[in-house]
């Protein structure tokens, strides 16, 4: 049996968009769409229905209303709805454990440069390990970048680093990109040493490294162009700093996906800089893939 396209919904705006690209997702990929409420008591959702009844009667009409709005675009998609007590984190991380995929909203702040996913949408990224994609509710996007720009091809973009090539995260933007129709945008940012910065060391390092990093790259990815003939593949090693390339991409990007690397010590889950920075500012939905 196929796995669900799964979304957590709390009735705010980037859980609505996060529903409407998940119920888009769920079509793509011919899977049920499954839409999750968790009840956690205290919270915010809930201090203002504070008896049990009123509470239950909220939630389920919060995913009734979510449902109904899916139906009208998507008459034919089997959705489930389920209302689950517990910490949203683990709930949604133990949703996430039976879902194809796991969809999550962004929670925006007016006034602040990129916006910030929330506690919860963070703790669930660093506890699961099924692929998570974060979704930015309309008309959040950061000063001065005004909304994305719709054009004739899009792209899936992807980042990669050669010392940690990873194959499911190329998996998964391959196989996202061929769903879409786009093309996938392997991106590889790269730099040298700090003390080696001034501008001739720059040039020099680009002439000198440049051509091999772009023959490493080709190598790495000939199995995936292989595997996935259907889709157009396009390859970057640009000199600079993997998260602003990333960002600048997804100007013309459907969605971005990042790696997290699984880290299990006494600190607890951690993500990477690169994933951090994506995930807070950038303008279109990011996949999270996780991996040892």
């Amino acid at each position: 049996m196929s796995r669900p396209v799964t979304v957590g919904v709390d009735g705010s705006p980037g859980a609505v968009a996060a529903t409407g690209w998940a119920a888009r997702e769920a079509v793509l990929r011919g899977v049920d769409l499954r839409i999750v409420y968790a009840d956690q008591w205290p919270g915010p959702a809930t201090a203002q229905h504070g008896r049990p009844a009123a509470r239950s009667r909220w939630a389920e009409d919060l995913l009734a209303e979510a449902a109904g709005a899916v139906r009208l675009e998507y008459p034919s998609l089997e959705i489930e709805t389920r209302h689950r007590s517990g910490q949203p984190a683990e709930v949604l991380a133990d949703e996430a454990s039976e879902a194809g995929l796991l969809v999550l909203g962004s929670r925006g702040l007016g006034g602040v440069r990129g916006f910030l996913l929330g506690s919860v949408g963070m703790a669930t990224i660093s506890v699961t390990e099924r692929p998570v994609v974060l979704v930015r509710a309309p008309g959040r996007s950061d000063a001065g970048d005004g909304d994305v720009p719709a054009g004739p091809a899009r792209d899936v973009v992807v980042g990669v680093d050669l010392d940690q090539f990873f194959a499911p995260l190329l998996d998964f933007a391959f196989q996202e990109a061929v769903l879409r129709g786009d093309r996938v945008l392997v991106l590889y940012g790269w730099s040298i040493m700090p003390v080696v910065r001034d501008a001739l060391a720059l040039v020099a390092a680009e002439r000198e490294m440049g051509p091999d990093i772009v023959r490493r790259l080709r190598e790495a990815l000939r199995p995936w162009r292989r595997k996935y003939p259907a889709a157009e593949v396009a390859e970057r090693s640009p000199f600079g700093g993997p998260a602003r390339l990333l960002l600048h991409a997804a100007d013309n990007a459907d969605l971005v996906a990042v790696g997290r690397r699984v880290r299990r010590g006494s600190l607890g889950a951690h993500i990477g800089s690169v994933t951090h920075a994506l995930i807070h500012h950038c303008p279109v939905p990011v996949a999270v893939i996780a991996h040892g």
